[in-house]
């Protein structure tokens, strides 16, 4: 795209002010960066993937009260991970971390695996223990 065309339309970044940066060609046809406002489309199309994570948080807590669901579902929902990246994170194999979903297994952890968890998390022990989903 022509440095000129890069898009500049209001969304979620020009409401905080902010810019993205973008590569463009220049009048002599070499890539230079170019700030840009924003993208209605691309607005769009992020606010509906938060949309929908935020109804997969929402439908995992309602998981968690219902005790289908341990805590670190939640966590994991809330971090945008999934099974295998969060299994590198603690360094745990995918099948291990897959059971620990079960509020059982969960509640048996070592404070060792636990930690482990938090740290990824980035919350203590105590808020992945006690978490309340309502």
């Amino acid at each position: 795209m022509k440095k000129e065309q890069v898009p500049q339309d209001k969304g979620s970044l020009s409401e905080r002010n902010l810019n993205e940066l973008c590569y463009a060609i220049d009048e002599n046809g070499n890539y230079t960066t170019v700030q840009s406002s924003g993208w209605e489309v691309k607005s769009v199309a992020l606010d509906e993937s938060m949309s929908l994570i935020q109804e997969r948080i929402e439908q995992t807590k309602k998981e968690i009260a219902e005790g289908k669901l341990s805590p670190i579902a939640y966590f994991m929902e809330l971090n945008k991970m999934d099974l295998p990246l969060l299994a590198s994170y603690v360094g745990i194999y995918r099948w291990f971390v897959k059971r620990h979903l079960n509020p059982k297994q969960f509640k048996k952890l070592s404070s060792r695996t636990l930690k482990k968890y938090a740290d990824a998390f980035d919350v203590s022990i105590e808020e992945l223990q006690n978490f309340k989903p309502y």
